[in-house]
């Protein structure tokens, strides 16, 4: 089993910043991606960025330019650094990693999210 654990999430005001980070821990092999999500309220979840173990990077059209995704493979942890925040980015973000378990399965994990709140 995996357990993947969120920090970070809390309120800013519009054009703050915030820094969240998720580590992962358990019958880990090795971890294929990690990334974050996020679901505001009535809407469906999407991807804010992700990140494989070669450093590959991807984000959603909505965050480039203001959010960077990073990982340390050493530690299984990713940090999204979030700046320039709007209130449209308030949402929940869920941390997400595929992971090959020791036991040789490949499954995909989701953290219990942390509230990310930007308002005046």
């Amino acid at each position: 089993q995996v357990q993947l654990v969120e920090s970070g999430g809390g309120l800013v005001q519009p054009g703050g910043s915030l820094r969240l980070s998720c580590a992962a821990s358990g019958m880990i092999f090795s971890i294929v991606a990690m990334g974050w999500y996020r679901q505001a309220p009535g809407k469906q979840r999407e991807l804010v960025a992700g990140v494989t173990r070669d450093g590959t990077t991807n984000y959603g059209e909505s965050v480039k330019g203001r959010l960077t995704i990073s990982r340390d493979n050493a530690k299984n942890t990713v940090t999204l650094q979030m700046n320039s925040l709007k209130p449209e980015d308030t949402a929940v973000y869920y941390c997400n990693a595929r992971i090959h378990e020791i036991s040789g399965k490949l499954s995909f994990y989701w953290g219990q999210g942390t509230q990310v709140t930007v308002s005046s």
